[in-house]
C-alpha cells in the first residue's frame, strides 16, 4: 500500500484533499463507507495503533481519514477488550443524536488491519498561546465537549484531544475509552465546575432523554444495554440537577494532559 504523507497539500501547496466540514454529514458517511483506501501511514502517538488513510473516490477527489483498528487495541483492565473502535462510532452517533456534532463523522470500517472506526480527518489550527487561552473560556461550544465527556463518561479528555478547524469550529476526537459503566471521568477542561448547565444544552438532553428508544435503537450496534443504562442515568442526572459537579484534582485529570 502507498505511503501517505500526513498533508492536506500538494507539493505545489495546494489543497489535497476535501475539508471535513465541508462535507455534508450524509456525504461524509458514504465517503467513509464506499471510498477506496488508497494509503497508510502509522501515527507514531498514543498506546492504540492509529493510521492516517487516504480515501479516494471515483471521480478522483481525496479525503484523509483516521483509522483505528479493532487489532491494534491495547487491552485495558477497565473496558472490555475490543471495544474501544465501537466507542467511537457510539460517540459520533451520540454527538449526532444531540445536534452538537462535535465529533467528525465515524463509521466501522474494514481496513488494511481488519475491522476498526474510520473518522474523517480534523486539518485543526496549529498550536498556540492564543489557542489554549481559548480552551480556559466558557463558550458554550467548549461547554459542549464538557457536557459530552460528562454524560459519555469520557477517561481521557486531554488538551489535545480539543481541536478548531481553519473555520474555528470546535471538535473533540479520541473517544475510545468513553460509555464505562463505573466513574472514570478524566478531563483537563474544568473551568465548568459547579456552574449551571446552559439551558440550550439542557433542552438537548431532554430531547433525547424524551426519545429513548431512538438512542438505544442508535447506540445498541456499538454498546452494551449496562453501558446504555449508565448512559440514560448520567443524562438524568444532568436533567434533575443541571449543575457541573466539583472534580477531585487527583483523579479527575488525565494522564499525560
Amino acid at each position: 500500500m502507498p505511503h501517505l504523507r500526513l498533508s492536506l497539500q500538494n507539493e505545489d501547496g495546494e489543497p489535497r484533499a476535501i475539508a471535513a466540514t465541508s462535507l455534508a454529514a450524509e456525504d461524509a458517511i458514504a465517503l467513509l463507507t464506499s471510498a477506496e483506501i488508497a494509503g497508510s501511514q502509522l501515527v507514531p502517538w498514543g498506546s492504540n495503533y492509529t493510521f492516517a488513510v487516504l480515501l479516494e473516490t471515483a471521480d478522483g477527489s481525496e479525503q484523509v481519514a483516521i483509522y483505528k483498528p479493532q487489532a491494534g487495541e491495547r487491552p485495558l483492565w477497565d473496558f472490555p477488550d475490543g471495544t474501544l473502535y465501537l466507542r467511537e462510532v457510539a460517540a459520533y452517533e451520540l454527538s449526532r443524536l444531540l445536534g452538537w456534532e462535535i465529533v467528525a463523522p465515524t463509521v466501522v470500517r474494514e481496513g488494511p488491519h481488519g475491522v476498526g472506526s474510520l473518522q474523517l480527518f480534523i486539518d485543526a489550527e496549529d498550536e498556540s498561546s492564543e489557542e489554549s487561552s481559548f480552551w480556559r473560556k466558557r463558550h458554550v461550544d467548549i461547554e459542549k465537549i464538557v457536557l459530552f465527556d460528562f454524560i459519555t463518561n469520557n477517561a481521557d479528555r486531554k488538551m489535545g484531544h480539543c481541536l478548531r478547524d481553519r473555520s474555528g469550529r470546535v471538535w473533540g476526537i479520541d473517544h475510545g475509552l468513553t460509555f464505562n459503566v463505573a466513574p472514570r471521568l478524566r478531563t483537563v477542561l474544568w473551568q465548568f465546575t459547579n456552574a449551571t448547565i446552559s439551558k440550550v444544552l439542557q433542552d438537548d438532553l431532554f430531547a433525547i432523554w424524551a426519545e429513548w428508544s431512538t438512542v438505544e435503537t442508535t447506540l445498541g450496534t456499538y454498546l452494551d444495554q449496562d453501558e446504555l443504562d449508565m448512559l440514560r442515568l448520567r443524562i438524568e442526572r444532568f436533567i434533575n440537577d443541571p449543575v457541573y459537579p466539583p472534580l477531585n484534582p487527583e483523579w479527575n485529570v488525565p494522564y499525560g494532559w
